[in-house]
């Protein structure tokens, strides 16, 4: 800025405090960049949650885990906002008192070092969890496997994913620890079921009898099912059993209510139609001689 139009007084003064100066309009500068960009990211965070609320084709589980999703992901921009701002006041404050560039970078590959190695599993926690929130990898309310633990997921963070498992367990597992994740809860799911015949018993009836009993299902819950049910056939062939396999896709909420009332009404089909299922012993047949 060229000060030879000024009073001698003003140009003084610029000079003695010319870097304060500069640092105080750079940490304004930052608080109106701060504000400005806290502020989209609300509105934007808030535009989706109204937005999913109004959504009412939306399961509560789907809404929560897309508000929840937003809301981390609104966190984190936010986050990342203010510490790119305070590292760029702060390199123009150093820059100001005579630190070179060079050393401040320098010194920040130091300092990263030096938390990399005596942070190792925080970061990767937190680099773990970001991804699985910008992936959507699950979210609450899906049922998951992920190796330590399996269950419902009741909440997902940056460094700690929570699951209720089936017996009512909370586990708490470190994001950085998760090596795989199954999710039985995204798109689609399907209800398996696999019937053990009598060896002896007539496998196409018993087959007709599971699929129009799988069908009569579906017609009674369309909101629950997906497609029409199939039988698959024959799964498992031994002296002792015939193992046949009916699937049914399903909506990943309503599987297991599917899954008990189709198990209900097969057994009551097998037993009205008189379908002998194994009885889980081994027989064994003896060929005596009379000498």
């Amino acid at each position: 800025m060229s000060t030879s139009l000024l009073p001698t007084w003003l140009q003084q003064f610029y000079a003695d405090w010319g870097p304060g100066i500069r640092v105080l309009l750079a940490i304004v500068a930052a608080l109106i960049a701060r504000a400005i960009l806290q502020f989209m990211i609300r509105r934007i965070v808030k535009g989706v949650s109204k937005q999913v609320r109004k959504d009412g084709d939306e399961s509560p589980l789907a809404q929560a885990r897309l508000l929840q999703r937003t809301k981390t992901i609104g966190s984190v921009l936010g986050n990342l906002a203010t510490w790119g701002l305070t590292f760029t006041v702060l390199s123009v404050a150093l820059t100001e008192i005579g630190v070179s560039a060079g050393a401040i970078v320098a010194g920040a590959g130091i300092l990263g070092a030096g938390l990399g190695f005596g942070a190792q599993s925080l970061i990767k926690d937190l680099i773990s969890g970001l991804f699985i929130v910008f992936e959507d990898q699950y979210g609450v309310g899906d049922s998951v496997d992920l190796g330590q633990a399996s269950g419902v997921v009741e909440s997902v963070g940056l460094r700690v994913t929570t699951v209720r498992d089936i017996e009512g367990t909370i586990w708490f597992v470190r994001n950085g620890e998760i090596l795989r994740v199954g999710n039985q809860s995204q798109g689609w799911s399907r209800v398996v079921i696999d019937v053990a015949l009598d060896y002896k018993a007539d496998v196409i009836f018993a087959q007709d009898v599971m699929r129009k009993t799988a069908l009569e299902t579906a017609k009674k819950n369309p909101k629950l099912v997906i497609d029409e049910p199939e039988v698959w056939g024959i799964n498992v062939l031994n002296g002792d059993q015939v193992v046949v396999r009916l699937v049914q896709k399903t909506k990943p909420e309503t599987k297991d209510q599917l899954a008990r009332e189709l198990r209900l009404n097969l057994k009551t089909a097998f037993d009205k139609n008189k379908v002998k299922l194994a009885s889980g012993t081994t027989a064994i047949y003896l060929n005596q001689t009379n000498r």
